[in-house]
């Protein structure tokens, strides 16, 4: 008799759910907490009131697409716990958010603050010593991708070894 294998928890919802908290906290924590950067400060410095509201506005639409994000993620997330042969693996779910993280300050690093230079991380600090806040930044996200990608390999393969062990 063939078992079915259990549905495994799923991948998008957690990468997604990592991308979505990866940029809220850069937003609450770098835009609005910390005044580090804002959205488009390295193009429109916060030198008059036009670029502060042109700024707080693209801030804006940042913290919205990371909301989006972040409802995407439990639209699918919800989706897959109705099915009642869903696996859940909190190491696997943890593993996904901080790839999903990782990934965000990736591209948010290379793209945003290396390509484009729309901002760098730490525009308050002396000119000379931004590209080591940006540095940072993009070792704290691979970091994260590494130690999350693992994370989530380990507890796929936990989850499949336990499910295994109980369609026996």
């Amino acid at each position: 008799m063939k078992h079915k294998r259990p549905n495994s928890f799923p991948t998008s919802a957690g990468v997604l759910l990592g991308l979505g908290l990866g940029g809220f906290f850069d937003g609450i924590v770098f835009h609005q907490l910390l005044q580090w950067h804002h959205m488009l400060s390295g193009w429109y410095p916060l030198d008059s009131i036009d670029n502060i509201r042109l700024n707080t506005t693209w801030d804006g639409l940042f913290h919205s697409t990371t909301y989006v994000a972040v409802l995407a993620a439990l639209y699918l997330l919800w989706q897959r716990a109705r099915r009642s042969d869903l696996q859940w693996s909190r190491r696997k779910c943890l593993g996904l958010i901080l790839l999903g993280w990782g990934i965000f300050n990736l591209v948010e690093g290379v793209i945003d603050h290396q390509i484009l230079r729309l901002h760098q991380v730490n525009e308050t600090a002396p000119e000379g010593q931004r590209i080591f806040w940006d540095l940072g930044f993009l070792l704290w996200g691979a970091a994260m991708a590494v130690m999350g990608a693992a994370m989530a390999r380990a507890g796929a393969e936990r989850a499949h070894a336990q499910g295994s062990l109980q369609a026996r």
